[in-house]
């Protein structure tokens, strides 16, 4: 059994868990370091204060209406393997995302019922040396608070995962929830989307925009910039080196320790390198690769990136924008043959 729960240096919380072994989590000093033009670790732990709050918050049913139309899933390995059923889970009154998860699961909580140990008997720790815990997802997003003291709102897209944190203990933004956070927005907001294309009068740029206009989203368009926008909900879209120079594009490029994606570009943006979940190279893919992912930092609005190798990944990619092809992916990769990879990636 752990200890304390570990403190944060950076002071924010984006995990329901820690390290059932009571370690620290990796790269907490690194994390620090002010986000300057250069890299900087996602990797954060989870503050001793917030795991005091959420034990004395508890995990209680509040009085209000039931949230309806919410979704709920539950995997392990980054989305690769069900925990019993997901969809649409039985809720009464005002939920927590911790006592809807109680009352559709079997649970075991650490910390005052804080955190979770175990859903259905799959249990935080570690895994062939590496440590293993629960985290959550509310419409695409890591949230930043535990799960015991944030309300599920109507729509939601609640996603639990166990799976191996020894790259990074914060993956801001997923993909699985798709057409969240773009339809029900994030903590009950909705943001102002906007579409940046590479090549404006491209195929690829062309199908985003369909697609989100199709889920009724009102959608901006314009050339990719390298401004940062904390509350727009920017979509990139073109071949990876074409991209840009904005930290999200740099980011996303350099792996799961400052983007929180299993995938980085090499070679001038012409090779697509999948990583597995210990961050080694599983795949290097060439001409016609895709990638749709997304990050995020601190509490701004996510950055979804619909990429390639080349104008042809890029087609592929934003072919590949629909909840069909996304469901339960922290981010998806696209094969030059059309064949979708969800990462992080295994080794052939």
């Amino acid at each position: 059994m752990p200890g304390s729960p570990p403190s944060s240096c950076r002071g924010s919380a984006t995990s329901s868990s820690m390290s059932s072994s009571g370690s620290a989590a990796p790269f907490r000093v690194r994390a620090c370091v002010a986000r300057a033009r250069g890299h900087v670790p996602l990797g954060v732990g989870l503050p001793a204060l917030l795991a005091l709050a959420a034990a004395l918050a508890g995990c209680g049913l509040g009085a209000g209406p039931t949230p309806s139309g919410v979704r709920l899933s539950i995997t392990q390995d980054f989305g690769a393997l069900p925990v019993g059923s997901s969809g649409s889970p039985r809720a009464v009154g005002q939920e927590t995302v911790m006592s809807l998860l109680e009352r559709n699961y079997e649970v075991k909580t650490r910390f005052g019922g804080g955190f979770v140990e175990s859903v259905d008997g799959h249990s935080g720790g570690t895994q062939s040396g590496e440590p293993i815990d629960w985290f959550y997802y509310v419409n695409g997003v890591q949230a930043p608070k535990g799960a015991a003291d944030t309300n599920v709102d109507g729509g939601d897209r609640i996603w639990w995962d166990l799976h191996d944190w020894s790259q990074t203990d914060s993956i801001p933004a997923v993909v699985g929830s798709y057409p969240a956070p773009f339809v029900g927005g994030i903590e009950g907001k909705r943001y102002p989307v906007r579409v940046e294309c590479a090549e404006p009068s491209g195929s690829a740029c062309a199908t985003v925009h369909a697609r989100l206009s199709a889920l009724g989203v009102p959608v901006a368009g314009a050339a990719v910039s390298d401004e940062e926008e904390q509350l727009t909900l920017r979509v990139l879209v073109g071949p990876y080196s074409k991209l840009g120079d904005s930290f999200s594009v740099h980011d996303v490029g350099a792996g799961p320790r400052y983007s929180g994606v299993y995938a980085r570009f090499a070679g001038g943006g012409r090779v697509l390198e999948l990583l597995d979940p210990g961050g080694a190279v599983a795949r290097k893919l060439g001409a016609g690769a895709g990638l749709i992912a997304a990050t995020r930092y601190s509490q701004e609005a996510p950055v979804w990136l619909v990429t390639g190798t080349d104008a042809a990944g890029a087609d592929r990619a934003a072919g590949s924008l629909s909840e069909r092809a996304l469901h339960d992916s922290f981010a998806l990769a696209i094969e030059p043959s059309g064949t979708p990879t969800p990462l992080p990636a295994s080794g052939l």
